[in-house]
């Protein structure tokens, strides 16, 4: 059984993105990630980390004494068995728990308790190659799936996506301008011109704090 995990950090902010957004969150940061993302913007968490117990992180994450907690990375998947477990103990304590994770990890370990944010890669991304494409099937209404959108070409392609596998009738739907590559504003107008049944959504924590580490 595995009972430590490799960590980059631990802690509390406001969620930055998804369908929480804006709510107290506790970040659990994975260390390790098997992508490499033109875009990424956790790079510092492809390695170093410290080892710590399953017990430690748990204990951590209660002491913020808040009701949301995130596990993301890096790719924390990349730590498969060792992150699943710590998803369900985060459960069993009775916390509201979702992981953010690419779309080129099985989430079928996953808790079924756990809201999955599945990021979907785009071309532009460097990594589309990778989506693992049988995860469609496995997501719940409580899921959400993400694409970061980086250009026009991307914008098409995610589109092209969302009608192809009915996206939108599995679960929230998001899409995201890639910071300081795509204006939000003009991925909204093609949102607005294309009546998508999607959510919009711009990464808050950026906004407030530059995109500056554990905020």
């Amino acid at each position: 059984m595995v009972t430590r995990l490799r960590i980059t950090e631990v802690f509390h902010s406001l969620q930055g993105e998804s369908r929480t957004i804006g709510l107290p969150t506790v970040f659990v940061r994975l260390t390790g990630c098997p992508l490499r993302c033109h875009y990424c913007d956790t790079a510092y968490a492809f390695t170093g980390g410290e080892y710590q117990s399953l017990e430690s992180v748990v204990e951590q994450v209660k002491g913020f004494k808040t009701q949301h907690v995130t596990v993301t990375g890096g790719e924390p998947l990349a730590q498969k068995a060792g992150c699943e477990a710590l998803l369900t103990e985060l459960c069993d304590a009775g916390l509201s728990v979702s992981i953010e994770t690419s779309g080129a990890m099985d989430i079928s370990g996953v808790d079924p308790r756990v809201s999955v944010v599945l990021d979907l890669k785009t071309p532009d991304s460097g990594e589309m190659e990778r989506n693992l494409w049988s995860n469609i099937d496995l997501l719940k209404p409580t899921d959400e799936i993400k694409f970061v959108i980086c250009s026009k070409q991307d914008y098409q392609w995610a589109r092209f996506k969302l009608d192809e596998l009915k996206l939108n009738q599995r679960c929230d739907v998001l899409f995201s301008p890639s910071f300081e590559q795509l204006a939000p504003s003009q991925l909204a107008d093609w949102i607005v011109a294309d009546n998508l049944p999607v959510r919009f959504q711009v990464q808050l924590h950026k906004i407030l704090w530059n995109d500056e580490p554990g905020r």
